[in-house]
């Protein structure tokens, strides 16, 4: 896949875990975890959104999309 999230970077630099993002955000810890380790097919934007609220991001900060140079 062509697109890296990088949540984990972003959670870490944040010094916050991820239980408390996940309750702050109002989803499973699951979830959160499903999106964090790069697994999620999709992300609702209202997720997107309350992730960078919380985190105090940009959406760029935890999604960036590499391109394949062959």
């Amino acid at each position: 896949m062509s697109i890296r999230i990088n949540l984990d970077v972003v959670i870490a630099k944040r010094k916050m875990r991820l239980k408390q993002l996940a309750q702050e955000v109002g989803i499973t810890e699951a979830n959160l975890s499903v999106l964090k380790n790069g697994k999620a097919k999709a992300v609702r934007l209202s997720t997107l959104d309350k992730l960078c609220e919380v985190l105090e991001c940009q959406p760029g900060d935890i999604l960036e999309f590499e391109v394949n140079v062959d």
